[in-house]
């Protein structure tokens, strides 16, 4: 079972916009959702999901907005929580910015796609480029003739329409990782891991079936090639249009693209990784009058590889004032209003070493509480790179009408939570 009704509330709880679609549920237990979530959060005991009597209210916030879905059933919350974050996304598609504003400018639209997002406490059709072609933000505009549903909507294809023409054939998949990694005080790794997203953006004419091979370490099991250069993907997660059973079966990625952009696939590696970019720092106070930091970082990947746009976020004492910088690559910059100091760095190169000395003078007198030291941050990115060692082998695109198309692949990491501790 799933959701009775769905609402959208303000910050003080008052309902902009709602629809009853089982109604099994009073509509005015809604009144007693925002009670109860400051009495929980009061009481140090927020959760996801709030029980008033019989009705159960599951939550997400979003800017300045409540999304509540009630229920009196035993429902399939993680289903519930999907579709409210999936109405975010759709809203956003349409409004840009979804907040309490964009929600009263557009009350007959978002009705219209509340209809068309869920039937019966059920969600339908949840694909935005498909809901764009009947459900329009011309709405005031008169046609004459009878509205049609797009056949799509019917299809066992619903993220594709039919009839879809380009001159050129192009595939472009790019394979983005992000690295998150937390290293400690001493040197040592404390976490470290590689979550990776495939993206494609097709151009391709009519229904193409696609094949995606990738070096997956379970597929060069079963077909006995060994584990060299392979790669094991943990938690993966595939668009809809995947056929599942196919890949449970023989590891194949096979499916019938969307039109334009979408996300294939995401996976995650739970390895050891050699910290990309290592950054050490030494700090030197001065009879509590003046404050150096000295930052050396070091580029520990490949040197034919070259990260782009480094910023590395030093944090300063909150007293610190009158600073100077010197550094052997890039620009430095103070930003008081968070205590840190920014190191840009544009490009740098794999195995190179730069630094960077900061100077600031300090107050005269002496804090009585000691500081704790927030993490140094490092974002970066590095093309033509991934950390794991993932490759798209091949992409096969097969329709009927036998055109050749053109699959191009981008490889790209990137920094993803990447802290260092200091002393």
């Amino acid at each position: 079972m799933s959701a009775s009704a769905v609402f959208v509330l303000d910050l003080k709880g008052k309902p902009l916009i709602s629809r009853n679609y089982k109604g099994d549920a009073s509509m005015a237990e809604i009144d007693h959702f925002m009670p109860l979530l400051m009495q929980k959060e009061e009481e140090g005991a927020l959760t996801p999901l709030l029980t008033h009597g019989k009705v159960h209210f599951l939550w997400i916030k979003h800017t300045n907005l409540y999304l509540v879905a009630t229920t009196m059933k035993n429902a399939n919350a993680s289903l519930v929580y999907s579709f409210l974050y999936k109405v975010v996304e759709v809203f956003s598609e349409y409004f840009k910015e979804l907040e309490e504003e964009s929600i009263r400018d557009n009350f007959v639209i978002i009705y219209e796609l509340l209809d068309e997002l869920m039937d019966f406490g059920f969600p339908q059709t949840t694909d935005s480029k498909i809901l764009q072609e009947y459900i329009t933000q011309q709405g005031n505009k008169l046609e004459t003739g009878k509205s049609h549903v797009p056949p799509t909507v019917t299809n066992a294809v619903s993220w594709r329409s039919e009839g879809i023409k380009y001159k050129k054939n192009e595939v472009f998949i790019d394979v983005i990782e992000s690295v998150n990694l937390l290293v400690n005080t001493n040197g040592s790794v404390l976490l470290s891991e590689i979550v990776g997203t495939i993206k494609l953006k097709t151009f391709l004419s009519g229904m193409p079936e696609l094949r995606l091979g990738l070096n997956d370490r379970m597929l060069f099991e079963l077909t006995g090639r060994g584990k060299n250069k392979s790669v094991e993907l943990e938690d993966v997660k595939f668009h809809q249009c995947v056929r599942l059973s196919r890949f449970d079966n023989d590891r194949t990625i096979s499916f019938i693209p969307p039109d334009g952009d979408f996300e294939l696939m995401s996976y995650r590696l739970n390895t050891q990784v050699k910290p990309l970019i290592w950054i050490e720092s030494v700090i030197e106070k001065f009879s509590h009058s003046r404050v150096e930091i000295m930052v050396k970082a070091k580029g520990q990947f490949k040197k034919q590889s070259v990260a782009n746009g480094v910023e590395i976020s030093v944090p300063v004492p909150s007293d610190a004032d009158s600073p100077k910088f010197k550094t052997s690559v890039g620009s430095a910059k103070y930003m008081p209003e968070k205590n840190i100091v920014i190191w840009s760095i544009k490009s740098f190169p794999g195995g190179k070493e730069f630094l960077m000395r900061a100077h600031f003078g300090l107050p005269s007198v002496e804090k009585e509480e000691v500081e704790g030291r927030p993490p140094i941050a490092v974002r970066f990115e590095i093309p033509y790179f991934t950390v794991s060692g993932i490759q798209v082998r091949y992409m096969k695109i097969i329709e009927k009408s036998g055109y050749q198309a053109l699959p191009w692949v981008r490889y790209i990491t990137q920094s993803g939570d990447y802290q260092l501790r200091t002393q």
